[in-house]
């Protein structure tokens, strides 16, 4: 009896522990989301008259070119950079894993960029990109390239400039995630492992690997889902160009919303990205190992 009564009172704490968050997270996420469905069923002006069009929106938004376009910039940006931040991120975390001497300075180092805003970072990196005085180009010049390279104003290297900089900005989560993963395989797997005569390499595949099964699930299923969400880095670095070249789906979420105030169609657009990332995620769970 005592011990029933000692579990009801721990889940009453723990009850109440949660209920903050999880008004926040109505009063911010679930009512929003089912207030943004309710507008996508409507043609919703900033001002004006708001009239129910049904699907309307979702029909115009499937047969809309500059969606599809967005889209595809979106999905080559996600297949480029979450394996990108997840490898670096892997790899930063095995050679930092790996020096005894100033790790501390290290792992700041490595997640410090993670503390700065988007604007920040993007002025940074507008400001080292610069084809005349920019860091890098004084840089190149300095190894003998002396030819002016516009990273900002060219279509690919426009996207190589926001990947990179969306690496720099963002493997700190990853790596700080790695290396706590790493900390936690017992250190007499490898010793088995060397007893049984396993290489560098083997002990890597078939120890390192497997122990990192779940954080590495964790890991690629945030980084999908942050850059999906690519706007900050597109909008401030580019602008979304050239001639529209670095737009996603955020950006055009943001201009029918912000711009042209088609509160009804910017919401279409948010729901289906929606969509596409829940559906994205169930995959990965479903389909990649996470089990040690």
């Amino acid at each position: 009896m005592r011990s029933t009564t000692y579990e009801r009172k721990s889940w009453g704490i723990g009850y109440i522990m949660v209920l903050p968050y999880f008004l926040f997270f109505v009063l911010f996420s679930l009512v929003p989301i089912f207030f943004g469905l309710r507008i996508s069923f409507y043609d919703w002006a900033l001002l004006g008259t708001k009239k129910f069009v049904a699907f309307k929106n979702y029909h115009n938004l499937l047969i809309d070119k500059e969606f599809w376009i967005y889209t595809w910039h979106t999905f080559m940006f996600v297949i480029i950079s979450a394996p990108l931040l997840v490898l670096t991120g892997l790899a930063l975390a095995l050679l930092i894993n790996q020096i005894r001497k100033w790790q501390s300075f290290f792992r700041a180092s490595v997640f410090l960029p993670m503390m700065l805003s988007v604007s920040v970072i993007s002025t940074i990196w507008v400001i080292f990109l610069q084809p005349y005085s920019g860091l890098l180009s004084q840089l190149l010049k300095l190894v003998g390239y002396q030819k002016e390279i516009f990273w900002i104003s060219q279509p690919i290297l426009a996207w190589v400039s926001i990947i990179i900089a969306t690496v720099w900005w963002t493997v700190g989560l990853v790596f700080i995630l790695y290396l706590a993963g790493l900390q936690d395989i017992p250190q007499t797997f490898y010793e088995a492992g060397q007893i049984e005569g396993a290489s560098r390499w083997q002990s890597f595949r078939f120890i390192t690997l497997p122990s990192l099964s779940r954080v590495t699930l964790l890991v690629i299923v945030l980084q999908t889902i942050a850059c999906f969400k690519i706007f900050g880095q597109s909008k401030l670095i580019t602008s979304g160009g050239p001639a529209g070249g670095t737009k996603t789906i955020v950006f055009m979420i943001y201009e029918k919303g912000f711009k042209t105030f088609d509160l009804g169609y910017a919401s279409a657009v948010s729901i289906l990205l929606m969509m596409i990332i829940m559906i994205i995620s169930a995959l990965q769970f479903k389909y990649m190992p996470n089990e040690n």
